[in-house]
């Protein structure tokens, strides 16, 4: 019996990838080729495409009892891209290679050729995250998106001959050619603490367009640098949405691991990985199903719009299932989703923007059109966003009308350039999260008052009857205001601004 030999790959499960150990052994007997440990249909199909690939290149399949092995077995290995180990452990089964430190990716043409697909991306990223992955040979297909991810050694190859050819060699030289360099990152970048945050000055939307709404301009200036979710209501066409799509073009500046998960949870989504420093924008319908939005037998809106922003226009005719199943991911930033015979938690930390009439009509605060809705009407379509839901919003605000006196006294270049002097004040605090997600103990930490401020907040607590997450919304707001205002110390007027914005 021939020794056994090993290759490592790599599986999904959910989201993350888990290590699979390739085995081989070569045994005296009827000739077969089997495929143990669970493999999907995917797997069991790769036998073909290993011995056409075999056959095509004049490689002679050995007239042995093969057995691949893919371990650990308790788990359900998905994906072609094993092809490529197995049909390597089988051509080089009589050779001395030394396939250690390595992981093998790429699914087999019929004539040899290795190709890409849209797991091996998300498997590297995720092994490199953990530390687990420092070489990797891949298809040349793989090259632009594999050669983001930092801190691993990558070598490309168009064949099945081509890596053979890279295992065998023992002339450098030979074997350099296939070495690819990790792509350099050339958007421009603020450095904090030894970690570049990278962004993108060029706005696809600008806000010089939004007329007027100087208050409303304000409060999303205040929600993007401190990621603060935010409530805009108004009558319509009065900017909720123009104010909402410039948003996500002045959010704060991204690490590469965050440009890299964003890349990662877009393939996950069905789109192209986009490696730009902006993040994420996603704006589902009002009649967008509870498991498109939360997550079921494929990943959720929710947990796509991780670490970007998440935009629901005219909020009261979404599901009340919906609006409330929203509560957990705005308090812990995590959502956790039920499927047959286990429980999959996602990371859902997200900039919440929500956008809604004053009534069903629209026209209540309208001072030209009459309001056609009764009071029960009002209180009716009011009544579907509940206290603890609207609890969790930092920022709300009421749009008035736009006149043709209106202006625009601000553009986004602005507006993004005070959202990154306060994000790096922020982060030379030595703060992990922006102001908005700040935990209990760091608020006690960051968000100070002295005497005199305490005293205003206490009354202000009386007079609105704040909840425990009221106060701490208003602390984490006044916060934000303070950096954008370069303070060092929360001020009288940065508190008076942050309670102007909570729900009377």
């Amino acid at each position: 019996m021939k020794k056994m030999t090993h290759l490592k790959s790599a599986t999904l499960d959910s989201i993350e990838a888990i290590v699979v150990d390739i085995e081989a052994t070569f045994t005296t007997g009827m000739p077969s080729f089997s495929i143990v440990g669970r493999g999907n249909l995917e797997i069991q199909e790769s036998k073909d495409r290993v011995k056409s690939s075999l056959l095509m290149n004049e490689f002679k399949f050995p007239p042995k009892k093969i057995t691949i092995n893919l371990s650990p077995s308790e788990v359900i290995k998905k994906g072609s891209h094993l092809d490529a180990s197995i049909a390597l452990l089988i051509a080089l089964h009589d050779k001395n290679v030394n396939f250690e430190d390595f992981f093998v990716f790429g699914e087999l043409g019929l004539d040899g050729s290795l190709k890409d697909t849209s797991s091996i991306f998300l498997l590297i990223l995720s092994l490199a995250k953990h530390g687990k992955i420092k070489n990797v040979l891949i298809p040349k297909e793989s090259i632009e998106k594999i050669s983001m991810i930092p801190n691993i050694t990558i070598f490309a190859v168009e064949n099945l001959a081509e890596a053979i050819e890279f295992f065998t060699t023992k002339d450098e030289e030979t074997k350099s050619k296939y070495t690819i360099e990790n792509r350099s990152y050339l958007y421009p970048s603020i450095c904090i603490d030894g970690v570049d945050y990278f962004y993108d000055k060029r706005y696809n939307l600008d806000f010089r367009d939004v007329k007027g709404q100087k208050i409303a301009k304000r409060a999303a200036l205040i929600s993007v640098a401190g990621n603060h979710n935010i409530l805009f209501e108004g009558s319509p066409g009065c900017g909720k949405s123009m104010i909402t799509k410039r948003m996500r073009y002045t959010m704060p500046p991204m690490s590469l691991e965050e440009i890299l998960e964003k890349a990662k949870t877009e393939v996950l989504g069905g789109a192209d990985a986009d490696f730009r420093p902006i993040r994420t924008f996603h704006s589902p319908h009002h009649t967008s199903t509870k498991g498109s939005i939360l997550g079921g037998s494929k990943i959720g809106i929710i947990s796509l719009s991780n670490n970007g922003a998440m935009f629901f226009d005219e909020l009261p005719h979404f599901s009340k299932d919906i609006i409330e199943a929203l509560r957990e991911p705005l308090e812990d930033h995590v959502i956790l989703v039920s499927r047959v015979n286990t429980k999959v938690k996602y990371d859902a930390k997200f900039l919440f923007i929500g956008a809604m009439n004053p009534c069903p009509c629209g026209n209540l605060l309208s001072k030209t059109k009459e309001c056609r809705c009764n009071e029960l009407e009002i209180n009716r379509y009011k009544n579907r966003l509940s206290d603890p839901f609207l609890d969790r919003i930092d920022l709300i605000v009421t749009m008035g009308e736009v006149n043709s006196e209106d202006k625009g006294d601000i553009d986004s270049e602005t507006i993004h350039s005070l959202v990154l002097e306060a994000f790096v004040r922020q982060k030379q605090r030595g703060q992990k999260e922006l102001n908005g997600k700040l935990s209990e103990l760091d608020i006690e930490k960051y968000c100070i008052l002295d005497d005199q401020l305490q005293t205003i907040l206490d009354r202000a607590i009386a007079q609105f009857s704040l909840s425990f997450r009221a106060i701490n919304k208003v602390l984490k707001v006044a916060r934000t205001i303070a950096d954008i205002e370069k303070s060092d110390h929360i001020k009288k007027e940065h508190l008076f601004e942050a309670l102007s914005y909570r729900r009377r």
